[in-house]
């Protein structure tokens, strides 16, 4: 594609150069430049891409796009911009021929929900008959494609790439979650959203590596709102106000507000063989009773959310209904079938915060014992390690304690710093290093009407010791102990 083509809709200089010149690729890393691509320096928290492009030069490089003062030969081709980031976003959109024009786009955002609302947009939609696909923490899913991503939102490149094979593979929807730092870093940037999303906002993100205030993480979730058409949002969160303040977009809610367009009028907790779930019922826009295959109160907030858009996308009752009735996400409160009498449940829950909502949320299905197996990732916060001990120390019957991700820790000794507050607590406990055995261990000992809870790891397939990622998917191990012991 000729660089003037590619520089459309980009406010820029040409420092040297021609615009006339042909690209075969935009790269922002320099190990990857080859001849005749065009390399972006992009600035970082750690690394400043203008630090490598004699790299990029060297590789092949023959186009620059930079935002400081650069010195090269002069058959590099050299483009000023005030934002390489915002730059990287509008080229991509040219490069792969704007993908977001060609079907609707959904764009979630929130602290929490992102990853099971989009899969409740998608599976409704697919039970409507639609073609959709979705990029988020789980992966790239479209027909029958899937691959993993390194972030809940890629960088700008990926997400119009992973679009044009959307577009190319016949999807007429597109969801996705819209990280924070996605919009605060641009990677958004070059298209409107058809829907924007948002699920709530809590405390959280908040360091020198992602957003220095709440403030900050606010303004950046606000964004998308004013980069999208029409908006949906959770009425009762505390920040719908902030969201929606300097909203372009217009405004559709879904809660417990009886103002809701979804209002959630009442919710009745279900638990029966193999199944536990909720009853919503539904006023307003929606005047039904619609069962939901995950448990508690913020499943109807996510169910609502994604009812709501697909509402306005044109889906039907009876296929919302058919989606939500046996919808499961993997590693999101995911329901495993042990038996008629046990309810097993895999969960990303690795905080104290979301462990202790989980725990909470399976308390109201009154459990003969609610019992954790749960580990802390190595070489992170130590304080994770402490409230989470803590937590479910005071909040289930029985809590086994074994290995998570230790990375480059000893085991034993994240375990060690676990029970140093779970033994403050009266809950009983046992530790079991090997996570396969810790599992095969509540099985094996598991009652009638006990809900055990496997936390920590959700969908990640792997352990990761001592550097190095050994593939380990709880479901699948839980699955194979399963079939041992018959």
């Amino acid at each position: 594609m000729k660089l003037n083509k590619l520089l459309k809709n980009l406010d820029y200089k040409l420092v040297q150069g021609n615009l006339d010149v042909e690209v075969d690729d935009i790269i922002y890393d320099s190990r990857k430049a080859v001849s005749n691509t065009l390399f972006v320096a992009l600035v970082g928290y750690n690394v400043d891409g203008h630090n490598y492009i004699d790299d990029a030069i060297k590789n092949g490089a023959s186009v620059l796009v930079v935002s400081k003062d650069v010195s090269v030969d002069d058959k590099i081709c050299v483009i000023r911009v005030e934002n390489t980031r915002h730059a990287l976003s509008i080229l991509s959109c040219n490069y792969f021929d704007n993908p977001t024009d060609k079907l609707i786009t959904i764009g979630v955002t929130g602290t929490k929900g992102k990853t099971t609302t989009t899969f409740m947009i998608k599976k409704i939609m697919e039970c409507s008959g639609r073609k959709i696909g979705l990029m988020g923490t789980n992966g790239v899913y479209y027909n029958d494609v899937y691959f993993p991503l390194d972030n809940t939102t890629p960088e700008s490149y990926e997400v119009q790439k992973n679009i044009k094979k959307m577009v190319d593979a016949g999807m007429e929807y597109m969801v996705m979650e819209v990280s924070s730092q996605a919009l605060k870093f641009n990677r958004c940037d070059g298209f409107v959203f058809d829907y924007g999303v948002f699920t709530n906002l809590t405390h959280d993100h908040i360091s020198d590596f992602e957003h220095p205030t709440i403030d900050d993480y606010i303004y950046s979730k606000s964004l998308l709102f004013q980069r999208c058409e029409h908006g949906v949002f959770n009425i009762d969160d505390d920040n719908f106000v902030n969201m929606t303040k300097n909203a372009t977009c217009d405004i559709y809610t879904f809660g417990y507000n009886k103002n809701a367009n979804i209002w959630i009028k009442d919710v009745k907790l279900i638990r029966e063989k193999k199944v536990i779930g909720i009853d919503m019922e539904l006023a307003n826009d929606i005047n039904d009773v619609i069962r939901v295959n995950t448990p508690g109160k913020f499943s109807s907030y996510n169910a609502a959310c994604a009812i709501s858009v697909c509402h306005l996308l044109g889906a039907s009752v009876d296929s919302i209904k058919k989606a939500l009735v046996d919808f499961s996400v993997k590693g999101r409160v995911e329901p495993v079938a042990v038996s008629d009498d046990v309810t097993f449940i895999i969960d990303y829950a690795h905080n104290g915060v979301s462990m202790e909502s989980i725990l909470t949320t399976m308390r109201e299905y009154h459990p003969k014992r609610l019992i954790t197996i749960f580990g802390c990732g190595g070489n992170r916060s130590k304080e994770r390690r402490y409230e989470m001990g803590d937590v479910s120390g005071r909040l289930a019957d029985f809590s086994i304690v074994t290995s998570d991700n230790p990375r480059f820790e000893d085991p034993q000794d994240i375990i060690d710093d676990i029970l140093s507050t779970l033994k403050k607590t009266n809950g009983k406990y046992i530790s079991i290093v090997d996570r396969k055995e810790a599992i095969r261990y509540a099985l094996e000992n598991a009652q009638p009407q006990d809900i055990i809870l496997l936390l920590g790891k959700g969908h990640e397939d792997y352990q990761e010791i001592k550097g190095v990622k050994h593939h380990f998917d709880d479901k699948e191990v839980v699955l194979d102990i399963l079939k041992e012991s018959k």
